[in-house]
């Protein structure tokens, strides 16, 4: 299964590589999942036009751009194997090593995750990977030592499980860590983008960061309790040390520096927790409101009706 965003220039080729690799293996039968995240470029044409001749191809094209892990969510509900494989429409998550993941589900495992010795990418990018992983694992409960990325296998169970989520901002491996523990990773090469560059910025790198850890954990607002009670004593603390002070040296002048300082600092903490706290509630508010996690426009190919609400056209 491939979300596609802004890859009319290697969509053909992950595509004709994926068959390539499945036929060499022999062991399996296979489709091909590609989700349009309402791509501003010609994806939506290429898929069409491939879809059209090769019906191993499911195309299913959104009516506007939700994200990526909402595309992945919309995908995940028209798989009809027993054995999921998820990857990037760049050409940076080889399709040639997909069976180091699949064999390895072999061993017990419900979810194999690629493993990057080396990523071929920005060192901004890599900050905010290594960020968001360390985030994961303290907030959202990711194991430790196990690498989880874009590139990944799943076993079916998971994914029937994973696509009860009906609300919005989904973050899939988390939904998915919610259902397992038996997961691992397993090293794959990590190439070069082959066209353009990523679609993250920094603006999106923090909202994927905020969704992963505020829609999976209460650990944030329980870190802003006990930022609070630390704030208030050690303003409390400095306040007794300040009269101390002032009582034992009537000379000393009052520091305004220093209590500007210290205002600034519990203000600006205040202010931190109280957007945190709003981002909680928004996030209700929305879910409350019932606001879709993604729509269907278009569906070629399909072969499983998954019941869509608001899809306005499933073409088989």
């Amino acid at each position: 299964m491939i979300p596609c965003y802004r890859s009319e220039k290697t969509i053909g080729s992950i595509i004709e590589r994926i068959h390539k690799t499945v036929e060499a293996d022999g062991r399996y039968d296979h489709e091909i999942i590609c989700v349009n995240d309402c791509s501003p470029d010609g994806t939506l044409s290429v898929l069409t036009e491939i879809a059209e001749k090769d019906k191993l191809v499911t195309v299913v094209d959104l009516m506007r751009n939700f994200g990526q892990h909402a595309a992945l969510m919309a995908g995940l509900n028209f798989v009809t194997g027993d054995i999921i494989v998820c990857l990037d429409d760049d050409g940076q998550t080889p399709p040639e090593e997909m069976f180091r993941l699949i064999d390895k589900l072999d061993e017990g495992y419900d979810l194999v995750s690629a493993r990057y010795p080396v990523k071929k990418e920005s060192q901004f990018r890599r900050f905010g990977s290594w960020t968001i992983t360390r985030v994961g694992e303290v907030l959202a409960g990711r194991p430790k030592n196990v690498q989880i990325n874009s590139y990944f296998a799943v076993r079916r169970i998971v994914v029937d499980e994973t696509i009860k989520y009906q609300n919005p901002y989904p973050n899939v491996q988390g939904l998915m860590l919610r259902v397992t523990r038996k997961v691992t990773d397993v090293e794959v090469n990590h190439h070069k983008r082959e066209v353009g560059r990523s679609g993250y910025n920094l603006i999106k790198l923090i909202a994927l960061w905020m969704n992963g850890f505020t829609s999976f954990s209460e650990k944030p607002l329980r870190l802003a309790s006990v930022l609070g009670f630390i704030s208030a004593l050690a303003g409390f603390i400095f306040g007794i040390v300040i009269v101390i002070r002032k009582i034992l040296h009537p000379e000393i002048l009052l520091g305004y520096s220093s209590m500007m300082a210290v205002m600034l600092v519990m203000f600006g903490i205040v202010l931190l927790m109280l957007g945190l706290l709003g981002e909680y509630i928004g996030r209700m508010y929305i879910c409350i409101n019932k606001a879709p996690q993604f729509v269907v426009r278009s569906v070629m190919n399909c072969k499983k009706d998954p019941e869509l609400s608001g899809s306005d056209d499933l073409n088989n």
